[in-house]
C-alpha cells in the first residue's frame, strides 16, 4: 500500500508540468470507479472494508481534491470537486456507510467526510448536495451499540469547527424543519429564494417557534456520556463550539428552535438523582471541579461509585456554567431557565419542602454548593430568583433556625454563600428592603423630648450607663439599660462599646496571651473589601436618609425582615447552642455588618442609635446575651480557670477532659471574640465614612 502511495505522490509531482487538471480528474473518476466496480464484482459480503482497497481509493480521493484546491483561484471550483458535488458522490458514500457493505464502512465515510471538511479550506456546508448527506450522517451517529464512537466525535466535532468558520451554515446541521415558502414573499425574497436554488443552496429559513430535537444536539448529548474520554471530550468541546457562536442569530436560532436548553437540563436532572444524598457534608464543601477534569477520573471501580456520581453531576454543572458565560445573552438565558424550572423547580424543590430532614439535608447540602461555584450571570439570576421569590424561598429562611442543628448550619451556610454573590438582589429582598423606613429608630430628639416631658420620664444620663465601664458588672435583670444618646462619635467609641460588651469576669483571650480585637483588623479589611467589590456597581447612597419627625410612628409595625429576625433570635440562644452553628451564625451576621451600605452599618454596627419602641438592633441583642450570660455564669466554679481550659480545647492543646457547661463556656468564648471581631469591621470601615 505504501508503494502505491509513493507512486501516486510521484504522479501528482509530475502532472505540474502536464496539464494537471485533466490528468487529475481521470484519476479521481477512476478511483471512484474501482470503488462502485468492487460493489459490482465482489462476491464475498462479510469481507472487512479494510481488506479491501476501499479505504486507499477513498485516501487518494482527498489528496487529489486537496491538491486541485491548491491550484484554483480562491473563486474557482476544480473538476473533481464538480464532479463530486453533480453526481453526490457524498450521499452515495452515506447511504453505502448506513448499509454498512462492506462491514466497517461507517467507519471509513466518517473518516472521508471529516478530512474532506476540515482538509478542503473552501466552504462546503452551505452547498445542499454537501449538507444533506452531512445531515444524514449526523443522525447515524451516537446510535446503541454503536462500535465507532471515535470517529462518530471527531467528525461532529470538525462539522461544528467549520459551523464555527461559517456561522450562516448552522441552520443547516441543526437540520430544523422545512417551511413552505409564503405566497405573499416580497419580490427581493423571492428572487433571493430563486438565486440560492440556482447555486444548489436552501433560501434563508424563517424564523418562528419551531422546536425540534436536532440529530447533531442528541448525537452530542450521546456521546458525553460515552465511556471513553476523547470521545467524551470532543462531545463537550462540540457544544462549546455551538453555543459559542456570536453571530446574531445563532443564539435565536440554538434557543427558538431546538430543544438545547431542555436537553442539557434533563442531563443535570439524571445527573443528580444519582447523587449520595446521605454524603451531605461532602456534597456541601465540593470544591471548584472544572468540567474536563472529569476525564481524568472515569472508572468502573464500584468504591468510587459515589465520589463518581459527584464528580459528574459538578462537572457536568460547571460545563452549563461555562457554557453559559461565553453564549450569546438570548441563548444563555434560555439555558439557565430551562435548568430554573427542570431541576430546580420541578425536582429539587419538592425535595427542599420534604418532611424528612435527611432529604432537605441532602438538597440543600447540593444547592449551597451549586451557589457557592456559579459564576455565570444567566444562571445566578434564576438562583437568586428560585431562592429568593418562589415558594422554597420562605422555607428556607426559616430552616436557618431549624430543630436540626445540621438543617440550620447547612441553610446559614446557603446564606452565607449568598451573600459572596454579585447580586444586588439578595441584599435588597433579603435586608434593605426592610430598613429603607429606618422605624427601628426613635423620633428625633425634640420629639423624644416633647413625649418624655408629657410622661415625666427622664433622659439617661451617659455616665450612668454600666455597660462602657471597665468594671462592667450586670444587675438581676436580663434586659439592661439602652446604650447611651446620639451625639458626635468617633471609631474608638464605636469599637470600644463593642470591646466593654464583654464582662472583665468572661474575659479568657488574654489567659493565653492572644491579641486583642486588633488580631481580626487584617481578615477585616479582608472582609469589607470583598464586600465593597461586590456592590460597587449598585449606587448605594454613601449617608442614610435625613431622620424626619415622622420616623419611628409606625414602628409598631417595623418588621427587621425573616432573615435578620432568624439571625437575631438565634444569636440571643448563642449561650446554647453548638459551638460550630455559633460560628456559622456569627459569620453572616459579621458578612452583613462588612457590607458598606450606610442602613446596614447604622442598624449593625452603630451602637448609639436610639431604637423605637419594640425594636432592635444587633447592639441590643448582644446586650441581652450579656445580660443572660452574668445570671448563668454564677453556676460556674471557677469560671477563668474553666474558660482556658475550654479554650486550650478549641485550639487542640493540652487541657482536662470532662468538662460541664462546656455548650455554655464555649458560647462565651465566641461572644467575646465575635465583639472583637464586630470591633475590628468597625474599625476597618469607620475612618473611611468619617473622611
Amino acid at each position: 500500500m505504501e508503494t502505491f502511495g509513493r507512486f501516486t505522490s510521484m504522479l501528482l509531482h509530475a502532472l505540474e508540468t502536464r496539464e494537471p487538471t485533466v490528468e487529475l480528474f481521470d484519476s479521481f473518476v477512476d478511483h471512484w470507479k474501482s470503488i462502485t466496480n468492487y460493489y459490482i464484482d465482489t462476491t464475498d459480503d462479510s469481507r472487512p472494508v479494510r481488506q479491501t482497497d476501499i479505504p486507499w481509493h477513498l485516501r487518494q480521493m482527498l489528496d487529489i481534491l486537496v491538491y486541485e484546491e491548491k491550484q484554483q483561484a480562491v473563486e474557482d471550483t476544480g473538476a473533481c470537486m464538480e464532479y463530486l458535488l453533480q453526481h453526490k458522490l457524498l450521499e452515495t458514500l452515506c447511504t453505502l456507510g448506513k448499509a454498512q457493505y462492506p462491514p466497517g464502512m461507517s467507519q471509513q465515510v466518517l473518516l472521508f467526510f471529516s478530512k474532506l471538511l476540515s482538509q478542503v479550506q473552501k466552504p462546503l456546508l452551505q452547498l445542499v448536495n454537501v449538507y444533506r448527506p452531512v445531515q444524514k450522517l449526523i443522525c447515524l451517529c451516537a446510535l446503541p451499540g454503536s462500535q465507532t464512537e471515535k470517529e462518530e466525535a471527531q467528525f461532529l466535532l470538525v462539522v461544528c469547527s467549520r459551523v464555527k468558520q461559517d456561522p450562516h451554515t448552522l441552520r443547516y446541521v441543526l437540520q430544523l424543519p422545512d417551511q413552505p415558502v409564503s405566497s405573499t414573499l416580497s419580490s427581493d425574497q423571492s428572487e433571493s429564494s430563486m438565486q440560492a436554488s440556482s447555486r444548489g443552496t436552501d433560501p434563508p429559513l424563517p424564523c418562528g417557534p419551531i422546536q425540534s430535537e436536532s440529530c447533531l444536539l442528541r448525537a452530542l448529548l450521546g456521546l458525553t456520556k460515552s465511556q471513553s474520554t476523547s470521545v467524551c471530550l470532543k462531545a463537550h468541546e462540540s457544544l462549546l463550539l455551538l453555543c459559542g457562536l456570536q453571530a446574531g442569530f445563532s443564539g435565536e436560532l440554538l434557543s427558538t428552535h431546538t430543544q438545547l436548553g431542555e436537553l442539557l437540563a434533563v442531563r443535570l436532572q439524571d445527573l443528580y438523582s444519582l447523587l449520595p444524598m446521605e454524603d451531605a457534608a461532602e456534597l456541601q464543601s465540593w470544591p471548584h471541579t472544572p468540567w474536563s477534569s472529569q476525564f481524568s477520573h472515569l472508572s468502573t471501580d464500584p468504591s468510587s461509585q459515589s465520589v463518581g456520581h459527584m464528580i459528574n453531576f459538578f462537572c457536568w454543572l460547571d460545563f452549563l456554567d461555562h457554557l453559559m458565560r461565553q453564549a450569546p445573552q438570548v441563548l444563555s438565558v434560555k439555558l439557565a431557565v430551562c435548568v430554573h424550572q427542570l431541576w430546580l423547580v420541578e425536582l429539587l424543590q419538592p425535595q427542599l419542602l420534604d418532611t424528612c430532614e435527611q432529604v432537605v439535608l441532602g438538597s440543600t447540602s447540593v444547592l449551597c454548593a451549586t451557589v457557592r461555584l456559579v459564576q455565570s450571570s444567566s444562571l445566578l439570576d434564576q438562583l437568586v430568583h428560585f431562592l429568593l421569590r418562589s415558594d422554597a424561598a420562605q422555607p428556607l429562611l426559616r430552616r436557618c433556625d431549624h430543630i436540626s442543628d445540621q438543617i440550620s448550619m447547612v441553610s446559614l451556610c446557603l446564606v452565607e454563600e449568598l451573600l459572596q454573590k454579585p447580586h444586588r438582589d439578595v441584599l435588597d429582598v433579603l435586608v434593605l428592603s426592610f430598613l429603607h423606613t429606618q422605624n427601628y429608630l426613635s423620633p428625633p430628639a425634640s420629639a423624644q423630648e416633647e413625649r418624655q416631658t408629657e410622661s415625666g420620664e427622664d433622659s439617661e444620663d451617659p455616665e450612668d450607663d454600666p455597660f462602657f465601664s471597665d468594671s462592667l458588672t450586670f444587675s438581676d435583670s436580663p434586659h439592661p439599660p439602652p446604650p447611651p444618646p446620639p451625639g458626635p462619635q468617633t471609631a474608638d467609641d464605636v469599637i470600644n462599646s463593642f470591646l466593654c460588651l464583654v464582662p472583665v469576669q468572661v474575659r479568657s483571650s488574654q489567659l493565653l496571651q492572644e491579641g486583642g480585637y486588633e488580631t481580626y483588623v487584617h481578615d477585616a479589611h479582608t472582609l469589607v473589601t470583598e464586600c465593597q467589590a461586590l456592590s460597587l456597581s449598585w449606587d448605594w447612597p454613601l449617608t442614610p436618609p435625613p431622620l424626619s419627625l415622622s420616623s419611628g410612628k409606625d414602628s409598631a409595625s417595623f418588621f427587621e425582615g425573616h432573615l435578620l429576625k432568624l439571625l437575631f433570635d438565634r444569636l440571643g440562644r448563642l449561650l446554647e447552642q453548638p459551638y460550630e452553628l455559633n460560628l456559622q451564625l456569627t459569620a453572616v451576621l459579621s458578612r452583613l455588618s462588612a457590607f458598606s451600605h450606610p442602613l446596614l452599618h447604622e442598624y449593625l454596627l452603630n451602637p448609639y442609635i436610639h431604637l423605637s419602641q419594640s425594636s432592635r438592633s444587633l447592639f441590643s441583642v448582644l446586650i441581652r446575651v450579656m445580660g443572660e450570660l452574668m445570671q448563668r455564669i454564677q453556676q460556674v466554679s471557677n469560671v477563668s480557670e474553666r474558660l482556658l481550659n475550654t479554650r486550650r480545647a478549641l485550639l487542640g492543646l493540652p487541657h482536662d477532659p470532662g468538662l460541664d457547661h462546656l455548650t455554655l463556656l464555649k458560647g462565651v468564648i465566641v461572644l467575646e471574640e465575635f465583639c472583637k471581631e464586630l470591633a475590628a469591621i468597625a474599625f476597618v470601615k469607620l475612618p473611611q465614612d468619617q473622611d
